[in-house]
């Protein structure tokens, strides 16, 4: 036998070996029973990396009363998710990882960053949100996992966990790509699971058309939160990796990541209001704004297309986003919306890597967003420090945000002068 072969052979065996290991161990842990694993990885909070964290914080800048300070070494970190309880906050990765990060002193600083739920084998586990009744829900690539008691059974290796939408029923398995295929997930006023589904081309083509809009590819999409009656609730998007919902009314707002290769200036980021189910945004008709793709030029738009909010610096890519209902902040920023950017990545002058603030009027319509927290982009030589992927809220009224760049988690605080 030749040795390609051979070796190529064996990865297949041990693929397929571990597929059907992950599998058993659902079934086990859906049952309630062991599968033996008793290892976590444990990421080390090295105090000469986070020394360097920290210094490399000194250059953010923020609002009068402000402080950032490092909360956690935590690899690949993404989107975030803290317990209902304030018990453990839940971090996504766009690998194969999810990660529990406990302060368990309360000072504000991580004490254990370790692997979540390690007996079972993870796709892309990005989108991470919790109920307020403590289920947690995990949106991987192509699967929707659900862990009832996240917070009670996070110590252990063994966390119970039940299918939401079993592998490939998330998406057709021949949609499945590399690209855009980072989910965020949030449960809604109504009591439902929405999830994000990004389209994975520059701009599709016309054949997908009809796939992606019956789909939700392309859209976000909710469902009952054991899987059950499945609707798109927005079309019209490219790629958003970011929403959540306005508490004083319960309307859906999201981020969205826009058309590359159209030059620097355009077309620009968008924050989106969403106010009724079914509503269009305009992609691919609209590559950002109100700025029409080459590839649709020639083909009319819907005519009821919702432009965004907020129009935000084209390329900048805006990913994470909440409300603040905290109060140790002031009152100015209680009600409003930070979004995280997390930076161009095809621009020739870049732009990003900042925290944003966005006031929401008391009509539901978006103020003036300004930069909240930034300094992570080095203007002069263009190299990134880090770069901001999520927001999270901490019970406190503190603010994270995560970094997959340096791997990290910082914290925000306020204290008046």
């Amino acid at each position: 036998m030749h040795k390609l072969y051979a070796a190529a052979l064996a990865a297949g065996l041990i693929a397929a070996t571990a597929t059907v290991q992950a599998q058993d161990n659902l079934e086990k842990l859906s049952g309630f029973k062991s599968t033996g694993t008793t290892e976590f990885e444990v990421i080390p909070q090295d105090p000469d990396n986070a020394a360097q964290l920290r210094k490399n914080l000194q250059a953010v800048k923020l609002p009068p009363g402000f402080k950032i300070d490092l909360f956690a070494i935590v690899p690949d970190a993404r989107h975030m998710a803290v317990g209902p309880q304030g018990v453990v906050t839940i971090v996504s990765t766009k690998k194969t990882k999810v990660w529990a990060v406990t302060d368990r002193n309360r000072d504000r600083v991580a004490d254990e960053v370790k692997e979540f739920a390690p007996s079972l084998t993870l796709n892309i586990p990005h989108g991470v949100c919790f109920s307020k009744d403590g289920f947690l829900y995990i949106v991987e690539q192509n699967r929707v996992l659900v862990y009832p008691a996240a917070e009670f059974f996070y110590e252990s290796p063994d966390v119970a966990a039940f299918n939401v939408l079993k592998q490939g029923d998330l998406i057709p398995v021949e949609e499945e790509s590399y690209n855009h295929t980072a989910r965020v997930c949030r449960i809604g006023p109504d009591d439902k699971l929405y999830i994000s589904l990004g389209q994975p081309f520059n701009v599709f083509a016309e054949d997908k058309m009809e796939l992606y809009k019956e789909t939700g590819i392309g859209g976000i999409i909710r469902i009952n939160r054991d899987g059950t009656d499945r609707e798109v609730f927005t079309y019209g998007v490219r790629n958003s990796v970011g929403m959540d919902f306005n508490p004083a009314n319960g309307e859906l707002w999201w981020t969205d990541n826009q058309v590359d290769g159209m030059g620097d200036e355009i077309p620009p980021g968008e924050i989106n209001r969403q106010t009724a189910a079914g509503q269009h945004f305009g992609f691919p008709w609209y590559g950002g704004g109100s700025v029409r793709t080459n590839e649709y030029a020639q083909s009319d738009p819907p005519a009821d297309v919702v432009f965004p909010a907020v129009e935000t610096d084209a390329h900048a890519a805006d990913l994470g986003m909440i409300f603040y209902t905290g109060k140790m902040f002031p009152k100015a920023y209680r009600g409003g919306i930070f979004s995280a950017q997390h930076g161009s990545w095809n621009r020739v002058d870049p732009v990003g890597a900042r925290i944003l603030f966005t006031p929401v009027n008391e009509d539901g319509s978006a103020g003036e967003t300004t930069p909240f927290a930034e300094g992570w982009l080095d203007a002069e030589t263009g190299e990134y420090s880090a770069r901001p992927v999520d927001v999270a809220q901490l019970k406190d009224g503190s603010l994270l945000v995560s970094d997959d760049l340096a791997g990290a988690i910082y914290r925000i605080s306020y204290q008046p002068e």
